[in-house]
């Protein structure tokens, strides 16, 4: 058997990649800029570098785990999480993005987050989510 199939027939099974991992990975390279920043010696140098190998031995683990469905349940727990907050981020870059012809308002109902055109005055609006009518106010 060669070496190509002994490594073929140990990653066979196991989990893997995923957006956990990349998580994961881009949590201890922002810890190893951080520990290169401070000094390697220092309480805090210390510390960082040992939560940076705490999290590299975590991604290995998860990387080359076999138990696929615990895997995968913290995989789709981090990407609920990790949602909201690119969301929030992709809400503000279309907020200054669209400044000039929208405004973005709340419905007060859903909570949707409704892009309505800049004119001044009250509006009537209907919220494409729960089909309900409510008067939004923009000022210029």
């Amino acid at each position: 058997m060669s070496f190509r199939e002994r490594i073929a027939r140990f990653f066979s099974g196991r989990y893997g990649i995923d957006g956990l991992y990349y998580g994961l990975l881009a949590a201890f390279l922002i810890l190893w800029i951080l520990r290169v920043i401070l000094a390697d010696f220092s309480v805090a140098g210390i510390l960082i570098y040992i939560l940076e190998t705490v999290l590299l031995f975590w991604m290995l683990y998860r990387c080359l785990s076999r138990n696929i469905a615990a895997r995968r349940r913290e995989n789709e727990r981090f990407l609920s999480f990790f949602k909201g907050i690119k969301n929030f981020f992709i809400l503000q870059k279309n907020k200054i993005r669209d400044w000039k012809h929208y405004r973005y308002k709340k419905c007060p109902y859903c909570r949707a987050v409704l892009r309505l055109p800049k004119r001044k005055g009250t509006h009537s609006v209907i919220c494409p989510r729960c089909s309900r009518r409510f008067d939004a106010t923009t000022r210029i």
